[in-house]
Formats: C-alpha cells, sequence, structure tokens
C-alpha cells in the first residue's frame, strides 16, 4: 500500500482557486466557515471591536466578502439554517 502525505489546511487545492475558478463551483451558492482569533479578525474590520483572545467564526462568500461574524458555532448553524448555501469548513 502506497502511502499519501498527510495533507494540512494550507494544501486544500481549494486555497489555490481564483476567485472566477470559486465562482464556477458554485457561485453565490457556497460559502466557506472558518474559526478566527478576535485579533486577526480586528485586522480585517474598519471599527474593531473584538477580544484579542477571543475565538470567533466567520463565514466567508465565494468571492471573499465576509457575510457573517458570530462568536459560537451554534450562531453560524442557525444563520445558514435559513439559507441555501454549499458550505465548506476550514479549519
Amino acid at each position: 500500500m502506497q502511502q499519501r502525505p498527510e495533507q494540512t489546511v494550507s494544501d486544500n487545492p481549494l486555497r489555490h482557486l481564483t476567485p472566477a475558478e470559486f465562482m464556477a463551483l458554485g457561485g453565490n451558492a457556497v460559502v466557506y466557515v472558518r474559526p478566527i482569533k478576535g485579533e486577526l479578525l480586528a485586522t480585517m474590520m474598519v471599527e474593531p471591536d473584538f477580544a484579542d483572545d477571543e475565538d470567533f467564526h466567520i463565514v466567508v462568500s465565494a468571492d471573499g466578502s465576509p457575510l457573517l461574524v458570530a462568536d459560537s458555532a451554534e450562531a453560524v448553524e442557525e444563520w445558514l439554517s435559513d439559507r441555501n448555501y454549499g458550505v465548506v469548513a476550514l479549519h
């Protein structure tokens, strides 16, 4: 049996798609969800008000636009339950 190298999140082929290629996968019907620290989230916002060591979850559309920032996975699940998105979860 052949050994496959361990794949990390940074090796995920979705990370290397151009915006046009990602949109072709599902356009505005595809989002990705990932955990994010408040410190990094604060660098993405105009008026950040996030504790550096706090954990959040961000939902981003296929074109890279942030759609939701939540403080729990349950809040993300509830928000997504009312929408018809294909979801990619990044850890």
